[in-house]
């Protein structure tokens, strides 16, 4: 029997997608390689944001619109490798947020997680559910899900911080709300470090009943985190890719403290010169305080105090330490874990 020319089949085959496309189905083996990789795959890049750079367009952008026209005054870390789509990875947002003295970034509510890692400024503050907390450098703090909150600037200065959320994930799953408060500004309801002197020194009062997966403790001041680092440091040798590294987590449970994305901070020792590392959640990093090196892959990125860079998921990194640096990051780990499906991997020496 003589076998059917080549062409001849390639032909049938396009006609049969054609006609398969009239009902809306299509062939799982002409894309099954790019849905199923033998590794991950993002469109994701490294990149590197100096905040030198930066922080020129955020001040000019403060004169040119109030806090209160654009409700939230941002920058967004938009990843080389996915302009226009409002992510720096496929699963993250991130974004560098200016208030001026006597401004109000009006209250609202929606249904995505928000982190704020303070960059520049002290004195403005942020409000949670009533209780109100002020900012400084290096202070780590949470806005959960789905409550109320509005920024404040009492001092004389600016005040910049980084902005992380899930908004991507949240838009994946189709579950985004959002909501506006009637005032500007909600009512404040608790004193300042009420929550941190609730749950924040390894006590909870006897009738807590958790909320959310959220840690009921919605500010980490600098001032504890790097006091922590230091007794860390004292303790022992470094991890030979991270450091000396800590999560945050929620004092309530001991896991994650929010339920979509791992923070964490780490101390790298002046002279460090790391082992290459990676994992499957692509990771943002911004540095606190100090003076390095990140070798991502194939790129090297000179790294600077308050200089924001993103480590794409599954792409071998290592880090160089030319003084004491210390480094915030966040990723989407605990989705990943909850899903079994993260991976990490150390680099050979």
């Amino acid at each position: 029997m003589a076998s059917v020319p080549k062409q001849d089949v390639r032909a049938e085959r396009q006609a049969l997608y054609r006609r398969m496309d009239q009902q809306n189905l299509a062939p799982l083996w002409e894309v099954l390689h790019s849905l199923i990789p033998n590794q991950p795959d993002t469109p994701c890049k490294p990149a590197l944001w100096r905040y030198s750079e930066a922080r020129p367009h955020l001040m000019e952008a403060g004169k040119l619109i109030t806090a209160k026209e654009a409700v939230r005054r941002v920058l967004i870390l938009e990843n080389p490798g996915m302009r226009g789509q409002s992510c720096v990875t496929q699963s993250l947002y991130a974004g560098l947020q200016l208030i001026l003295p006597g401004e109000v970034a009006p209250s609202h509510r929606h249904t995505q997680s928000a982190l704020r890692l303070i960059v520049e400024g002290s004195g403005a503050y942020t409000a949670v559910e009533g209780e109100r907390v002020t900012m400084h450098p290096g202070d780590f703090i949470i806005t959960p899900s789905w409550t109320w909150h509005d920024h404040g600037n009492d001092a004389s200065g600016p005040v910049v911080w980084l902005d992380g959320l899930d908004i991507p994930i949240v838009r994946f799953l189709d579950c985004g709300f959002a909501q506006n408060y009637p005032q500007a500004s909600q009512p404040v309801s608790r004193p300042e470090g009420d929550s941190l002197a609730r749950f924040g020194n390894n006590l909870l009062p006897i009738d807590y009943e958790p909320a959310s997966r959220t840690s009921p403790v919605f500010a980490y001041p600098y001032a504890r985190t790097r006091e922590s680092l230091e007794q860390l440091r004292h303790a022992g040798p470094p991890h030979p890719a991270h450091g000396y590294k800590m999560q945050f987590v929620n004092p309530a449970t001991g896991g994650y403290a929010m339920p979509t994305m791992a923070t964490f901070v780490q101390l790298l020792p002046g002279g460090f010169a790391g082992q290459g590392y990676r994992s499957t959640d692509g990771a943002v990093f911004h540095v606190i305080e100090g003076e390095g090196t990140a070798v991502i892959g194939d790129q090297r990125f000179a790294l600077r105090a308050r200089d924001t860079f993103v480590v794409p998921a599954w792409q071998a990194y290592r880090f160089e330490a030319v003084v004491d640096t210390v480094l915030f990051s966040f990723s989407d780990r605990p989705v990943q874990r909850a899903l079994d499906l993260w991976r990490e991997e150390l680099q050979p020496a």
